[in-house]
């Protein structure tokens, strides 16, 4: 097998802890979760177990205030690309997209949420016994969150929430929701976040399992049927909760991107072991120039990708990211990852049009990424009005 991480090129930002821990999630990874990846991928979720597993080792606290479980001591951004990019080797996008849902669902409570809601809710998601997941998108906004439906009208010291939201990731399984309500006017003047406890009266869940790809995440539509939620379940002020939401949209268009890469460098690994094994014509495919060729070119982009990364995120801790880097990192990523399983499609052939092969997997999760957490038409319109262009 070829070493695809000796393509790597040698980078300042990580250092002997970022080492440490691409080590230790590398075993991890090869001891609980390639065994059983194909099989999850055919079950079409994850087990309840691996949740334990992740907070025995540190993964699911990772990054969050030790006051609440968590582990913040030395952590910075080049773990987290770490994180995603060794559970990305696994070639199956669902895993971390559930495994890790609270990313994106849990920093709303951690930095505005009142005190006994983070109390109730942290650590239990942290130690894998709770489960939460973001509750923004609706059947008929899409990207369009200012234009969202589902309505919280303040009833004593209750809100009563009522509306629908889909394509969220982990919904069947969660807890919890964090979710955007219209409280106000429309625009994004108008909308709060509330975390709705998702056994209260009126929640109820349609499994979305007719997906294209991340056959292992859970994926659902949420209808909330007059739900009375307490107004002390308020994440941030009311009608200001669009600035809770933007807070994740870096972080997230970061993981996301660092997640692509890998797929790529997947991707680009099985088409040259492919590729030394085969013969054609006389000769191993990995000797024809046009197949090298190919691989130059996946390779090319690849590190480019990784070095924008790498630029945008150290740029994102010292607070001079801007939003259009952000935009144009995440659509760099995916197309990466497009060309690159394209690419290695075509040099592996058949064989990668069979389910369990880890080329055909990535191949089938290209669109997912390249819309969610922000379409490539959004992120490139996104980055020319940043710029003022």
């Amino acid at each position: 097998m070829f070493d695809i991480d000796a393509t790597r090129p040698a980078s300042p930002f990580y250092q002997e802890s970022h080492q440490q821990w691409r080590e230790q999630l590398r075993k991890f990874v090869d001891r609980e979760i390639m065994p059983h990846i194909n099989d999850w991928e055919e079950s079409g979720e994850l087990p309840d177990s691996l949740w334990h597993k992740a907070a025995d080792m540190g993964l699911l606290q990772q990054g969050y205030p030790e006051a609440f479980g968590g582990i913040s001591e030395g952590i910075d951004n080049f773990h987290m690309i770490v994180t995603a990019q060794e559970l990305a080797r696994c070639g199956a996008g669902g895993l971390y997209a559930t495994l890790l849902v609270h990313g994106i669902a849990l920093p709303p409570v951690v930095h505005y949420a009142s005190d006994a809601t983070r109390d109730a809710v942290i650590p239990a998601v942290l130690d894998g016994r709770a489960h939460i997941s973001l509750a923004i998108t609706e059947p008929g906004g899409g990207s369009d969150v200012a234009n969202l439906r589902t309505r919280a009208v303040a009833d004593g010291d209750d809100w009563i929430v009522s509306g629908e939201k889909t394509y969220i990731t982990g919904g069947m399984r969660a807890n919890w929701f964090t979710t955007a309500v219209r409280t106000g006017e429309d625009g994004l003047e108008g909308i709060s976040l509330l975390l709705i406890p998702a056994d209260a009266n009126g929640v109820s869940r349609t499994p979305l399992d007719k997906k294209q790809g991340w056959w292992c995440s859970d994926t659902a539509t949420i209808h909330f049927d007059e739900v009375r939620v307490p107004a002390t379940n308020l994440v941030g002020e009311v009608n200001r909760g669009f600035i809770p939401i933007v807070h994740n949209f870096n972080h997230e268009r970061l993981a996301i991107a660092a997640s692509c890469i890998e797929y790529a460098r997947v991707c680009l690994q099985d088409a040259i072991d492919w590729a030394a094994e085969r013969v054609t014509f006389g000769r191993p495919l990995s000797k024809r120039q046009v197949i090298r060729h190919k691989f130059a070119e996946m390779l090319q982009r690849i590190n480019a990708s990784q070095a924008y990364l790498e630029l945008c995120a150290w740029q994102d801790m010292h607070l001079q990211l801007k939003p259009a880097d952000v935009a144009l990192l995440k659509v760099q990523a995916t197309q990466t990852m497009e060309y690159c399983a394209r690419e290695a499609m075509q040099v592996i052939g058949g064989a990668s049009y069979i389910r369990g092969c880890r080329v055909e997997r990535i191949y089938r999760e290209v669109r997912v990424n390249a819309i969610g957490g922000g379409s490539e038409e959004i992120m490139r319109d996104l980055a020319v009005r940043q710029l003022g262009i």
